[in-house]
């Protein structure tokens, strides 16, 4: 009966997503059903547009796994995770404008579409699409499997229940709604996150008998949990990997780029901006702070209750445990939701309506709206099948799909849109040449001086996007 009652809440909220996506399914957007069902018809206010990119960004690692590693490591951990932070301001600050007057001028409803006009090469559009369906699926397994996996830990249920559960109502909402569902819903899922931080600080201050009492306890038991370093368990090389792949690179993930199209009006944008940081701060520090002292409220290392990531179901009394599981578990599906109607529009308008186009054929709304809803509901199903056989670290894939999409789209965007110099050959270079060299650095295992293999990725994309542009460019003048 318990294990029912910790339900409710969880169940209620999924509900008002479903009844959410509906209801958006209902309005009638401007610019047409393309533009309304992929960039929420450019109409976002600065509020939704600042949440739905926090809730995007957060994903439930963010909230178990992040803190569940800050328990064990200290403050050095939050140092590390400070910088994402930054990354809001920074996208929409970088990318935000640029990408909306090119956006319009060129009436673009996707990412794709601006690299295609950029570059006026239908390889490197193939290229981009491919990449972005191959590691959103990778992150969405991520995202499915741990979902279902805290559902499973915290309630007792099994995780094919909690599986099924998330399948139904991220792919119904998200395929019914579009993107202005899921702008929608994020908003709802970041308020919830924060006010779930907060009453987990409140519990984990109250177990500890206050502030003072905890960081005593530290002091005393765990000094090394107070430094940067961690007595060597925090070395600089982490500090270098993380703050390249979960800060600065970021701004080039394609799910936060594309919200570039999909704001209103330039004083959006930027009250956007500072709410997002005010927000993204708030969210990263504080969850991150409550791991760091709920090692002085349960005292014992993470592996003596189940690991890193039974931290934060440890350190919620029971009797909330239905509500506090709300915020983790609105991180887990706004990601999923963000992620699929990226990867959908990517196979709907940059993929098949291209493709229609070079034939010369005419696509109705009618046919345009049931396949956009078919292909979100389909690669929606299509990950949850994947996660019905949960693979093991998780977290790592989620890391593996985000340095794919930093490597193959970081450079090709700064020097595209910033450049006018930048050509097709050595944007295709870059994506697919630095894009493989990655993937195979990370099959192998490959860490020079201890650094995440983004940073060979990331160099090698640079120097292919260099030499590619020089044999372009000396191909251009032997012709002349």
């Amino acid at each position: 009966m318990n294990s029912i009652l910790m339900l409710l809440p969880l169940l209620a909220f999924m509900a008002a997503m479903l009844a959410l996506g509906v209801y958006v399914r209902r309005q009638s957007h401007a610019g047409g059903f393309l533009s309304g069902y992929f960039v929420g018809g450019q109409s976002l206010g600065a509020f939704v547009l600042a949440m739905t990119m926090v809730a995007t960004y957060s994903s439930v690692s963010s909230f178990v796994g992040g803190p569940g590693m800050a328990y064990e490591i200290g403050f050095g951990w939050i140092y590390m995770a400070v910088i994402q932070t930054m990354t809001i301001f920074l996208v929409l600050g970088i990318f935000g404008k640029k990408i909306a007057l090119l956006a319009h001028r060129i009436n673009a409803v996707t990412i794709v579409d601006i690299l295609r006009h950029r570059y006026q090469s239908d390889a490197l559009a193939a290229c981009a699409a491919l990449a972005i369906v191959v590691f959103f699926a990778a992150s969405m397994v991520a995202q499915f499997v741990g979902g279902a996996q805290l559902f499973a830990a915290v309630t007792g249920y099994r995780y094919e229940l909690g599986l099924v559960l998330f399948g139904i109502v991220v792919v119904l909402y998200t395929s019914i709604g579009g993107f202005r569902a899921v702008a929608l819903t994020d908003t709802c899922c970041a308020i919830v996150m924060m006010l779930g931080i907060v009453i987990l600080f409140y519990y984990v201050l109250d177990a500890g008998g206050g502030l003072s009492s905890i960081l005593n306890e530290l002091r005393t038991t765990h000094p090394e949990m107070l430094t940067p370093t961690a007595a060597g368990r925090m070395p600089i090389s982490l500090y270098i990997s993380q703050w390249l792949l979960v800060g600065v690179l970021t701004i080039a993930l394609p799910q936060s780029v594309v919200r570039g199209i999909s704001y209103r009006s330039s004083r959006d944008m930027h009250r956007a901006m500072v709410i997002g940081t005010i927000v993204i701060a708030f969210m990263n520090i504080a969850v991150n702070l409550v791991g760091v002292l709920g090692r002085g409220v349960l005292g014992v290392p993470a592996k003596e209750i189940g690991g890193v990531d039974s931290v934060i179901p440890h350190l919620v009394p029971p009797a909330f445990l239905g509500f506090a599981i709300i915020g983790p578990l609105a991180a887990s599906i706004s990601t999923i939701s963000g992620v699929l109607i990226v990867a959908s529009s990517a196979v709907v308008k940059d993929v098949y309506l291209h493709h229609m186009k070079q034939r010369g054929q005419e696509v109705s709304d009618k046919t345009l709206r049931h396949l956009s809803m078919g292909v979100t509901a389909a690669l929606g199903i299509l990950v949850f099948i994947l996660a019905i056989a949960p693979p093991s670290l998780i977290w790592l894939i989620n890391m593996f799909a985000f340095g794919g999409l930093e490597t193959a789209f970081f450079w090709v965007l700064v020097f595209g849109l910033f450049t006018k110099s930048a050509t097709r050959t050595g944007a295709l270079f870059s994506m697919a040449g630095g894009t493989l060299i990655y993937c195979g650095a990370m099959a192998a295992g490959f860490k020079p001086f201890g650094l995440h293999p983004i940073a060979i990725g990331i160099t090698a994309s640079l120097f292919l996007f260099l030499l590619g542009n020089l044999l372009e460019q000396r191909s251009g003048k032997n012709k002349a």
